[in-house]
């Protein structure tokens, strides 16, 4: 990323874990930390204050959580990017923080190159996912839209999308890379990154992430048969 640093804010209730990370964020010049929050009521405020591109979320805090957090920073803050620190990969706390509009998650044990890249990632609007995590969200849609009888009409705003878009938005929300879209619709994957961001902008959905989440919560995905 060019221009201005990346603006950071780091919560968490761990002093010696904010310490830590403000001490790798150091070391790129490309990345400023404006600020530190010790739970997620002062993560929202320092954000409201701050306005930084970046908020570094951990999941477990006192009082109010990185989940509700997450979910009153963006709504206060919506052009921030919410990156979720968290301990291990299947933990329940990451799915519903991306429901809440996280653009994904690391794992605190992280390498320090890691979470540097993490960070310029989810600042150029990347959503931040392992293939496991990936894989834990979708089944867990896929057994919420199992329940769900499909519904009679689809959304109106799907009129926007082409019939390409549709089909791109259909392999986001199986969880393919843009390698993978690409490969299966035999075209370059600079051509689907530029799919990926019409069907993102024209349905006003943050990242990749929220289009698996949008896909399977209004029935245009619906769970692989398993044999």
């Amino acid at each position: 990323m060019t221009g201005a640093p990346v603006r950071v804010l780091v919560a968490d209730d761990d002093a010696l874990m904010r310490a830590g990370l403000r001490a790798v964020l150091a070391s790129d010049a490309r990345i400023a930390v404006v600020g530190e929050a010790a739970d997620g009521a002062e993560a929202v405020a320092r954000a409201r204050a701050l306005a930084p591109d970046v908020v570094l979320m951990d999941v477990r805090m006192p009082g109010l959580d990185g989940i509700a957090a997450t979910r009153e920073l963006l709504a206060a803050v919506p052009d921030a990017r919410v990156l979720i620190l968290t301990t291990f990969e299947q933990d329940d706390y990451v799915f519903g923080a991306l429901r809440a509009g996280a653009s994904g998650f690391l794992l605190k044990r992280a390498r320090p190159e890691e979470l540097i890249a993490a960070v310029h990632a989810v600042a150029d609007g990347d959503a931040l996912l392992s293939p496991s995590v990936t894989r834990t969200v979708i089944d867990r849609l896929a057994g919420v839209a199992a329940e769900r009888a499909a519904p009679e009409h689809e959304p109106a705003e799907l009129a926007e999308l082409t019939p390409r878009e549709r089909e791109v938005l259909a392999l986001l929300a199986r969880g393919l890379s843009n390698a993978e879209i690409a490969a299966a619709l035999l075209v370059e994957e600079s051509t689907v990154k530029t799919h990926v961001k019409r069907v993102l902008t024209k349905l006003r959905l943050r990242d990749r992430v929220q289009a698996v989440i949008y896909a399977y919560e209004r029935g245009l995905a619906r769970p692989a048969p398993r044999g």
